[in-house]
């Protein structure tokens, strides 16, 4: 019992001394080290940043689908009266979040500002503007879909003439946005798969550099999972090392792109903060860099160090 108890307790401290004698390793072989950290950086800072592109993509839709709006032209001889009535109607509907009217003397009053032909319009005998309702949907009634059922609800109701609701851009934005989810996902999936083989490939001559001394580990008796634990954090310290170089990646090209985003909102007078990367999604960085290090030196380990045997001389 006690040997058992001596057993479970040295076994931590076998691993940190491995996993440190592992850093030691790479820090004796810094130029190895460090291209492999930077080419794993890079592959993990791509997909990132097309992530981060595609959020802040996916927040401008958001703002301009709540501020999408149905307009709903009335019938030209329906009275005020009747249209506050539909105004109220019109309120009440779930999908509805707010409900504009416009009488037809103040859409006449703002089209003869913003037109410049007052004068001109003094020559009417009649008003040939309608009564206009301008209807906010709320958030989950702004998707494309959704608003045009809902276009489709209003234009039934009694004194609408017509309705309008420009549906394209939202489906085309829409269509953009589900296209860059695919790239990112495809990017991702290659850089991936060449990450497990960069790794590979570098435990691979790691063993190779280290055969003999594999060889005499071995003829000693030493297990394989005692000879390939430090290969194995080897794997995990390339990963973390990558995961934060990605990071610092990623921050220096979003305070880079910044500057560039805030030139250009200035153009159109609008403000746009460009969303970065969450704690939480710099922790799922690091631990998806740390498990695609583990597992490509764990297919290099169990394939190379098998291989290994001790001479007969």
């Amino acid at each position: 019992m006690a040997s058992l108890m001596t057993r479970l307790l040295a076994l931590p401290v076998r691993h940190a001394q491995q996993a440190v004698g592992s850093l030691g390793e790479l820090w004796r072989t810094p130029f190895t080290s460090v291209m492999t950290v930077l080419v794993l950086g890079i592959s993990l800072t791509l997909p990132a940043i097309l992530h981060l592109f595609v959020k802040n993509a996916e927040q401008i839709s958001q703002h301009w689908d709540s501020a999408a709006e149905i307009t709903l032209f009335l019938e030209l001889n329906g009275s005020d009266k009747t249209n506050q009535a539909l105004v109220k109607r019109i309120s009440l509907y779930p999908e509805v979040a707010n409900v504009v009217y416009i009488s037809a003397d103040d859409a006449l009053k703002g089209f003869r500002i913003s037109s410049g032909f007052g004068e001109a319009l003094d020559y009417l005998s009649d008003n040939p503007l309608p009564a206009t309702i301008l209807v906010t949907p709320t958030k989950r009634a702004s998707q494309a879909s959704a608003a045009q059922d809902l276009l489709e609800k209003l234009k039934q109701e009694r004194g609408v003439a017509q309705g309008k609701l420009d549906l394209e851009w939202l489906t085309r934005l829409e269509a953009i946005t589900d296209l860059l989810k695919e790239i990112v996902w495809s990017v991702a999936l290659l850089l991936c798969l060449s990450v497990v083989l960069i790794i590979g490939n570098t435990i691979r001559l790691s063993i190779l550099n280290q055969k003999d001394a594999i060889a005499v580990m071995k003829l000693v008796g030493a297990t394989d999972g005692f000879i390939q634990r430090p290969f194995l954090y080897a794997g995990i310290w390339y990963g973390i090392l990558g995961g934060c170089f990605a990071i610092l990646a990623i921050s220096g090209l979003a305070y880079y792109l910044s500057g560039a985003i805030s030139a250009v909102t200035e153009l159109y007078q609008t403000q746009f903060n460009l969303a970065l990367l969450s704690a939480a999604e710099h922790l799922l960085l690091i631990g998806f860099a740390v498990v695609l290090g583990l597992f490509g030196s764990y297919l290099s380990v169990r394939r190379h160090i098998k291989e290994i045997e001790p001479s007969a001389d």
